[in-house]
């Protein structure tokens, strides 16, 4: 008993020293700004939202109810929704060795050229990004900077977590409007989880080619040299890790704003349809009555 006790000390132990806390992780959020391109997307996300809603064909929403979508995906994804889930995340999945590297990298020329440029392209509009994403806008290029490009697209792993957090946002919206509603939150979850894991791969063949577009576009104005040192942190140990602990933030922070709007939309969607209960009956009309019949003439 005294041993197994013991192991799990040492085990609880050496978890908690591989985290790092909260401030920490806050510092090296805030070097690789990520409070600015998170907040870059939240404009798009009720349009989105409503989109994904009124594009489901099993249901048929009506007006009123697409705008209480819009209305609950405004309530849930915001900022400050996003950051206490998210930093909570990224400070579990980071080390003081990773730490030390990234802020290593973040503080060098290369890596505050890489944020900068990350930044400035998460505040073009979203049509410009879809102009960007479909080919639309290219920016030059050789087969050995695609080659550089291809192979930062998958150590940044940039295909996957999108997949990945927009699979878990569905399933947040999908379980938190279960919650609104009265519903069964874990079949509405189940349900969910595998749609998402039904269409995962296909989504991830067909959103490849756009995200690297949108990273080609992005560091259009690094040299084929400035990429391969990206690449080389990307692929060391420490870079590895970062982006581990950078998707998690992103899953955390996404799920949690998911789940708010899920939770406001269910609420939203459970009192519209009491209020289409307690509307009373009109009562029927009023029917006259028939004029006497005139006696018969003499």
């Amino acid at each position: 008993m005294f041993r197994f006790a013991l192991l799990m000390l040492l085990s609880a132990s050496a978890y908690t020293a591989q985290a790092v806390d909260i401030d920490t992780a806050a510092a090296v959020y805030q070097d690789a700004a990520i409070r600015e391109q998170v907040r870059a997307s939240l404009g798009a996300m009720p349009k989105q939202i409503r989109q994904l809603y009124a594009s489901d064909t099993s249901v048929h929403l009506s007006d009123e109810q697409l705008s209480a979508v819009t209305k609950a995906a405004k309530y849930g994804f915001r900022i400050d929704v996003f950051e206490v889930p998210a930093l909570s995340a990224f400070a579990a999945n980071l080390d003081a060795d990773t730490v030390k590297k990234s802020e290593a990298f973040l503080s060098s020329d290369l890596g505050r050229r890489m944020v900068a440029a990350d930044v400035a392209t998460a505040r073009l509009s979203e049509d410009e990004i879809d102009k960007i994403m479909n080919g639309g806008e290219a920016a030059p290029s050789t087969p050995q900077r695609d080659a550089l490009l291809d192979k930062l697209e998958r150590a940044s792993r940039s295909t996957e977590s999108t997949v990945q957090i927009f699979f878990s946002m569905g399933q947040a919206v999908a379980a938190g409007t279960a919650v609104g509603t009265g519903g069964d939150t874990a079949a509405d979850a189940e349900k969910a989880r595998k749609s998402g894991d039904s269409g995962r791969a296909d989504m991830e063949a067909n959103m490849r080619a756009p995200l690297r577009r949108y990273l080609a576009y992005s560091y259009r104005d690094m040299s084929d040299a400035d990429l391969k040192h990206l690449l080389k942190f990307l692929e060391s140990q420490p870079g590895k890790n970062y982006v581990s602990a950078y998707i998690a933030l992103l899953d955390a922070g996404f799920t949690a704003m998911g789940r708010r709007c899920g939770e406001q939309l269910g609420e939203s969607l459970r009192e519209l349809a009491q209020a289409q209960l307690d509307v009373p009956m009109s009562p029927p009309p009023s029917i006259a009555a028939p004029a006497p019949t005139p006696p018969p003439a003499p």
